[in-house]
């Protein structure tokens, strides 16, 4: 292809080798990339996507109408590396008839096994207890000492049983939980493969010893998450969150964890993202925080790097991706 034929792809940050070895191998691409494991200031992703035809992006770049005006009309296609769009300005991407790929599927199993082991790092207090190790805290054995809550016999409530809140479904069965709650716009068929009750919010929130929440985020879903939320759970109950922080509000959050409206919670998703240092959240020793790493494992961020690669490339050419989001 000649050096005038070739393609402008703007990728916003630096990403797994698999996703940029494919776009390389392509050689269609004049590719641009913002080469830092830091986001890209917002000048510069203004700059760099000028005249692009494709834009290969992550969850932390906010894709509106500033950026795609930016861009210009030789854009097509908008690949990011996520499961999640809350990022981007859909309805003025749609109008402008640009293509968009994304990750589902592909990050399910390691993002249901972090939230089970977020869940039970959580309810049995691991962080306190490697504290306790390190400062001296370990004395003699003491029978009430660090004591937390067990799956076995309980009832948990998962908000939102899509993929991924089936697969945690699924991986929380086998601990002997009792019984499987389940919430969301509708009963889901596939509820069946893990015997999952189908119940109104109240009745989850006032029956379940684990709350967890693995919902997309929508405007029904913003600030689900609040004081009347939390005052509905059991005292000794156990909030959990790995779909995105603004279904959550903090501050009602840390009232119900200070105040012992609720036993503990785990998070891998905060707002802002990174949390500040200094947030409230991080004074409770009840309160389990995770700098979003859900789908954070070698394999896995490579699938999605290729996959987000192959979906930008079938965007430039037209063919059909292999996951597009319909818009």
């Amino acid at each position: 292809m000649s050096a005038q034929q070739m393609m402008k792809v703007f990728v916003t940050r630096r990403i797994p080798q698999e996703g940029m070895k494919i776009l390389q191998k392509a050689g269609m691409c004049n590719l641009s990339v913002w080469d830092s494991d830091e986001p890209v200031p917002r000048a510069e992703l203004l700059k760099g996507v000028a005249g692009a035809h494709g834009i290969l992006c992550l969850l932390s770049d906010k894709i509106d109408t500033e950026v795609l005006d930016a861009a210009g009309p030789n854009l097509k296609v908008i690949s990011t590396l996520s499961v999640g769009f809350d990022h981007l300005a859909i309805d003025e991407i749609k109008k402008r008839g640009i293509r968009v790929g994304y990750t589902p599927d592909v990050l399910t199993d390691a993002t249901a096994e972090l939230t089970v082991a977020l869940l039970l790092a959580t309810a049995r207090r691991l962080p306190e207890g490697v504290e306790e190790v390190k400062n001296g805290g370990w004395s003699t054995w003491k029978p009430l000492w660090l004591c937390g809550y067990g799956l076995s016999g309980s009832t948990v409530g998962v908000i939102g049983l899509g993929r991924i809140g089936l697969a945690i479904a699924r991986r929380l069965k086998p601990f002997g939980v009792k019984r499987l709650l389940y919430t969301g716009r509708q009963p889901k068929p596939q509820a069946q493969e893990v015997d999952g009750e189908y119940v109104p919010l109240d009745t989850l929130l006032s029956e379940c010893d684990f709350v967890v929440v693995s919902c997309s985020l929508t405007p029904d879903t913003q600030g689900l998450c609040d004081k009347t939320f939390f005052s509905k759970m059991k005292k000794t109950s156990i909030f959990i969150n790995t779909s995105r922080g603004a279904v959550v509000n903090q501050e009602d959050l840390f009232e119900a964890l200070s105040s012992g409206q609720i036993a503990a919670a785990g998070l891998d998703v905060t707002t802002p993202e990174p949390l500040p240092t200094d947030h409230p959240l991080l004074t409770l020793k009840n309160c389990v925080v995770l700098p979003h790493i859900g789908s954070a494992t070698y394999s896995t961020r490579g699938v999605m790097s290729a996959l987000t690669a192959n979906n930008l490339l079938a965007g430039l050419t037209g063919s059909e991706m292999p996951s597009e989001l319909k818009l």
